[in-house]
C-alpha cells in the first residue's frame, strides 16, 4: 500500500515543514465575496437547468446547444465524483483528452490532481466532485469566450446547489477569476478564503500550471492544508 508520505514525495512536495501560523480573514474585498445567486429571470432555459437533478443534469449537458461548442466538441464533460462530497475542485474547461474521454481532468494533469487527492486521503470516488466551469472543449484549448462561460455557468451552479460541498477549490486562473468576478493573478488570490454561493472558496494553481512549474507544487500543498482547515472549521460533517 501506497504511504502518504511517498505520495507527498511523488508530488515533489517532500520533506514535509509546518506551515506558520496565518491571520485570514473573510472581509470582503475586491471579488472576494462573488456570493450573490442567481435567478432565472424568466429564462425557461435556466429555469429547467435549475431544476435538474444530477444525473439529469448529465444528460441535459450531452444535449446542450447554447454555445458554438457544441459544434466542435467531441463528448461533453459534465463533472465525476460523489453526490455529497465534502469538497468540489473547478477547473476552467475541459482539454483534449477530457474532450476524448468526457471526464475532467484526465492525461498527466489528472494523475497529479489524484496525487494530490490522495495527500489528503480523498478520491474521485470519495468525499470529491470535480467539475470545470466549461463543460465543452474550446478548440485549441483556447480561453473561454465569456458568452461562453454565461451559457455554461448556470450547470456549474446547479452542480454546486445539488452536491452541496463544503468548501470549494478554483483550480487556476481562469476559474478563480471566473468565479470570484475578478483579474487577478493566482498568487494574490490564494491564502484567503473566498465565498462562492454562500460557501466558502480557495483559490490554488491548476495541475497543468504545476506540472510546467514544478517549483510552485509546495505553495500547491501550502493551500490545501490551508483548504482542509477551513473546511473542518466551517463544515458540520466530518472531513
Amino acid at each position: 500500500m501506497t504511504t502518504r508520505n511517498e505520495v507527498l514525495r511523488e508530488l515533489g512536495i517532500a520533506p514535509l515543514w509546518r506551515l506558520r501560523d496565518r491571520n485570514h480573514t473573510d472581509a470582503p474585498r475586491g471579488g472576494e465575496n462573488a456570493d450573490q445567486p442567481r435567478d432565472s429571470n424568466g429564462d425557461p432555459r435556466l429555469a429547467r437547468i435549475a431544476a435538474l437533478a444530477l444525473d439529469a443534469l448529465a444528460d441535459d449537458v450531452a444535449q446542450c446547444r447554447a454555445c458554438r461548442l457544441c459544434g466542435t466538441r467531441k463528448r461533453t464533460v459534465p463533472g465525476v465524483g460523489v453526490a455529497d462530497a465534502a469538497w468540489m475542485f473547478v477547473g476552467e474547461a475541459p482539454g483534449a483528452e477530457e474532450d476524448a474521454q468526457g471526464e475532467p481532468f484526465v492525461g498527466a494533469a489528472g494523475r497529479l490532481l489524484d496525487n494530490m487527492l490522495a495527500a489528503l486521503g480523498l478520491t474521485r470516488e470519495h468525499g470529491v466532485f470535480i467539475a470545470n466551469v466549461l463543460k465543452c472543449r474550446p478548440p485549441g484549448n483556447r480561453t473561454p469566450a465569456p458568452l461562453e462561460v454565461d451559457a455554461c455557468r448556470p450547470y456549474l451552479d446547479r452542480q454546486i446547489e445539488l452536491v452541496g460541498p463544503g468548501l470549494i477549490v478554483a483550480l487556476g486562473k481562469s476559474a478563480a477569476c471566473t468565479l470570484l468576478d475578478v483579474d487577478a493573478p493566482v498568487a494574490s488570490l490564494r491564502n484567503r478564503v473566498h465565498r462562492y454561493r454562500g460557501r466558502p472558496l480557495i483559490v490554488t494553481y491548476h495541475p497543468a500550471y504545476l506540472l510546467r512549474t514544478p517549483a510552485d507544487k509546495a505553495k500547491a500543498w501550502e493551500d490545501l492544508l490551508f483548504a482542509r482547515r477551513t473546511l473542518r472549521e466551517s463544515s458540520p460533517r466530518p472531513v
